[in-house]
């Protein structure tokens, strides 16, 4: 362990809590790692991969992610890769073909990767060793980033026989951590925490109106001029005009945010990270994976979408060590910004009743095209992922399998060469393969029912078959449509399973506010903020009071009043509503106005491209419960 830590990683010796991770791994048993950000969480896996005999597998939320640990393990001389969508069909065939080699120790893919039928059939041919799961708290439906996708996790290590897992994350709090445990059967004593609090990192939280964010925030970047920093801002417009301000006040600055094209994102990412910008206006698209160890300053110009965002943003301040500051301008003027988006997630009782009636009209099994089932049930497709995983953890839905609509191919090699390659019953299974495919000019598809005429075989065997073709090279393999199939169980459902849905969305959505709410207190509160965290996060180390945040200098935060705003009854409602509910025609109701009036967006907005009508989001400042009352008043009058 210590000889491989010196030869690939130039380490003489662990950071706090490694070796206690790599040990239980090196010992055949699961664990999970909850250390604070940039304190080497990727480790805990990089090294056992070189210890352990076969396929490391990584499941990680982001592709800048997968992409940054990639570009590490090269330079250390670690054969690692990843499976992802921007590949070309070749690229993807070639990693295919080394992971079958065993030439390949880790291979990266998002969890999305899972959902191919043709993938998973692959990962059944593989031996692997250890399965790990980065920011793990996804798993749990009561941590701040719950991804319904993540759930399955626990089904496919069994499915693909994975002898070991490991969780990592750098928030989660003591209910999310037995939640994931349990999930893998962790044991408590090979869970590794080794606490959040940081003490090279100065925490200040000022109470500013809006009107004042910028006075207060140009004289305090001036003092921060020769370093590197990130500006936190919670909307895309708002990244553009902070970044403007800045740039004029003499302080340069660049907006980064999820509207930007992908290409204009890197080229930023990558100046920043070389050095050549100093400053970032972002929204929370930036920050996963950036590991820039000399970031001096992080400051929140909005309020944190949570406390574990909070801490998960300043964790990238400081990761050398060195002291760093941690600046927010406190106001509560954009928390009915903040709790209109948790309402936006929401689905309306006609949404679950629409879920319903056609998984009861499929029968004993029910295909799913979750894109189409998202736009006709008018539910986000988050919101639908976890509906279904709801209606699964209700014992109405149990999962078969998953597969692509369509398997495209084009031949890279004549017929008669790819036909030469193969003899006996081989060669009759490819030829009835080509033979009974649906071509076109270039492309060719699979026809299932055809084929079973010609030849039968099982669907399993024939998609193992053209993925060994794509790796080989012989052809280029496109695949379309996901489609989920589910059984349907024969359990009853009634007005009170779906009682029992909706109910578990609103206290989850009641949840959500909590957490806005519990931000508030926590920013406004006379109790030392890095006490609060490690109280937040059980951590047991920090016991009394830090000395060096703004609390324990004294200056607590005193939260500047809302804004006012105007009466809603000073507007005309029917005026302002006509044509939306013109468009909605017999789907409308005081949510979807309500929904309409603050900005939030649903399926059926994408479809009708409501940011055509003036008043979209006229009243993205106003509480969305208050805005749907005033809807709901007008529409019984």
């Amino acid at each position: 362990m210590y000889q491989k830590l010196q030869q690939y990683f130039g380490f003489e010796s662990f950071r706090e809590g490694q070796e206690s991770v790599i040990r239980t791994l090196l010992n055949a048993q699961s664990a999970a790692a909850i250390f604070p950000t940039g304190s080497g969480k990727s480790l805990c896996y990089q090294l056992p991969a070189l210890c352990l005999p076969h396929l490391t597998l990584v499941v990680s939320p982001l592709l800048a992610l997968i992409q940054d640990q990639l570009d590490f393990l090269h330079q250390k001389g670690i054969a690692a890769d990843s499976i992802q969508s921007m590949q070309s069909a070749k690229e993807s065939a070639d990693v295919y073909r080394q992971v079958t080699e065993g030439k390949i120790k880790i291979l990266f893919i998002s969890v999305e990767r899972l959902n191919s039928e043709r993938f998973r059939l692959f990962l059944k041919t593989i031996p692997i060793s250890l399965l790990v799961v980065d920011e793990a708290h996804c798993i749990s439906e009561w941590g701040h980033n719950f991804r319904p996708d993540y759930l399955k996790l626990a089904q496919y290590r069994a499915e693909f026989n994975i002898p070991q897992v490991l969780l990592l994350t750098a928030t989660a709090t003591s209910k999310v951590i037995a939640d994931m445990a349990n999930k893998f059967s962790i044991l408590p004593e090979n869970i590794t925490q080794t606490g959040s609090y940081r003490s090279n990192l100065n925490l200040e939280v000022l109470g500013v109106s809006e009107a004042n964010k910028l006075k207060i925030l140009f004289p305090w970047l001036a003092c921060h001029a020769a370093e590197s920093g990130i500006v936190y801002v919670t909307l895309q417009h708002t990244a553009q005009y902070v970044a403007q301000s800045l740039t004029r006040a003499g302080i340069p600055a660049e907006a980064y945010h999820a509207g930007m094209n992908s290409d204009k994102r890197i080229a930023i990412q990558q100046r920043f990270m070389s050095g050549e910008l100093s400053l970032i206006v972002a929204t929370i698209a930036f920050g996963m994976g950036i590991d820039k160890s000399n970031i001096r300053f992080v400051v929140h110009y909005d309020l944190p979408k949570s406390i574990e965002n909070y801490a998960q943003e300043i964790g990238r301040a400081g990761r050398d060590g060195h002291r760093s500051h941690c600046l927010l301008l406190a106001n509560i003027s954009n928390i009915n910004v903040l709790e209109n988006f948790v309402y936006s997630d929401t689905p309306e009782a006609f949404g679950i009743d629409f879920i319903l009636s056609e998984m009861t009209k499929s029968g004993s099994q029910w295909e799913v095209l979750m894109n189409s089932l998202s736009d006709r049930s008018n539910i986000r497709l988050l919101a639908l992922k976890t509906l279904l995983v709801y209606l699964e953890l209700e014992g109405v839905l149990r999962p078969a399998y998953s597969y692509y609509a369509e398997y495209r191919y084009k031949l890279l090699v004549s017929e008669n060469q790819l036909l030469a390659r193969f003899k006996g019953e081989r060669l009759s299974f490819i030829q009835a393969i080509l033979h009974s495919s649906d071509k076109a000019r270039t492309w060719a598809s699979l026809n299932f029912e055809k084929l079973s005429v010609l030849y039968h075989s099982p669907r399993s065997r024939v998609i193992t078959a053209i993925d060994y073709l794509a790796q080989q090279g012989f052809i280029e393999l496109q695949n379309k449509q996901m489609t989920l199939v589910y059984h349907v169980t024969e359990k009853t459902i009634d007005n009170d399973l779906k009682r029992r849905l909706l109910q578990r969305f609103l206290e989850k959505e009641q949840s959500e506010i909590q957490r806005i709410h519990f931000l508030i207190d926590f920013f406004s509160s006379e109790r030392c903020l890095n006490l609060q965290l490690a109280e937040y996060f059980s951590d047991p180390k920090l016991k009394g009071a830090c000395l060096h945040c703004s609390v324990c200098a004294g200056n607590i935060a005193l939260m500047p009043e809302q804004d006012k705003l105007c009466l809603l009854n000073e507007f005309d409602f029917y005026t302002l509503s006509q044509d939306i509910q013109k468009e909605l025609g017999l789907q409308n109701s005081a949510t979807l106005i309500a929904r309409f009036f603050c900005g939030l967006n649903t399926p059926i907005f994408k479809r009708l491209k409501v940011r055509k009508f003036s008043a979209f989001a006229q009243f993205s400042q106003y509480r969305f419960a208050q805005v749907k009352k005033w809807v709901e008043a007008h529409m019984k009058a």
